[in-house]
């Protein structure tokens, strides 16, 4: 699991991305921690790697509360959902019984102890956001089209609209995902942000014939744009389609470099119980 160093010393928070190893998965090469709900992996399967990831991000609360994931079915939109206290969130109105996302969206935010809320990812890019003084956090979900349509800004505008957060209170992390070192794209691409973002230009390299655009930058410059301080964002900057571990083994699942069979990651974040 990977942990933001700078949000260690919160002792109300709880967080983490995840990686490949350390789970029950044998469909993806090894053991493998998928946490997604892939057509390859059991669910039996998906199960057990979420309760192992969960217990590692907070073990005690597990032993207190049971099953505490929420999640959403992504469909790379700007939609950003609140989980408030009272919602049920176990009793099937956020998630089924088995733990499978009921609602729609790509961004999660809550102020609820307990809870950790969670995108799932295998490329795109996973945004946490954290408010120190509000002790509220989000989770955003942002592929490129998610990137295009502002979904972390939108994030960031709601916490401030539900929350009273202010923006010097809050601090992000922009997560492990494709970097601009693997990330060819098309004209299309290209296009969008060109059209939609005045430094978009900014976020694309050119290598021969192809177009390589940089994700990470693109959302951290939507966070510094929606106010955030730049010494206040942490990029993790870890490669999901090349990153290694310390045995040399890939380190993230990615669905552009397995081809489109893979498994996914978890990244989540929430107010201890």
């Amino acid at each position: 699991m990977v942990r933001v160093e700078a949000w260690d010393g919160l002792g109300w928070l709880r967080h983490g991305f995840s990686t490949r190893g350390g789970g029950v998965s044998p469909v993806y090469g090894g053991k493998t921690l998928n946490l997604g709900w892939t057509k390859e992996d059991e669910a039996a399967s998906v199960v057990k790697n979420r309760v192992r990831f969960v217990r590692c991000v907070d073990g005690d609360l597990w032993n207190k509360r049971g099953s505490l994931l929420v999640g959403l079915r992504q469909v790379h939109s700007d939609v950003v959902r609140i989980v408030r206290e009272g919602d049920g969130a176990l009793e099937g109105k956020l998630q089924t019984a088995e733990g499978r996302a009921v609602l729609e969206g790509d961004g999660l935010i809550t102020n609820v102890p307990g809870v950790l809320v969670g995108v799932g990812t295998a490329d795109c890019v996973p945004v946490l956001v954290v408010d120190r003084e509000k002790r509220a956090v989000g989770a955003f979900h942002a592929g490129w089209r998610g990137t295009v349509a502002r979904i972390v800004e939108r994030g960031v505008a709601m916490m401030t609209a539900e929350y009273g957060s202010r923006v010097e209170d809050l601090e992000a992390a922009v997560g492990p995902s494709i970097g601009a070192c693997c990330y060819s794209v098309g004209g299309e691409v290209h296009r969008e942000f060109g059209e939609r973002f005045a430094y978009g230009e900014e976020l694309f390299r050119v290598s021969g014939a192809e177009l390589y655009l940089d994700l990470w930058e693109a959302n951290r410059r939507q966070l510094v744009e929606a106010g955030v301080g730049e010494e206040r964002i942490t990029v993790v900057g870890e490669c999901t389609a090349c990153s290694v571990d310390a045995a040399g083994e890939l380190k993230y699942f990615s669905h552009r470099g397995e081809k489109g069979v893979a498994g996914r990651m978890l990244s989540v974040v929430g107010v201890a119980g």
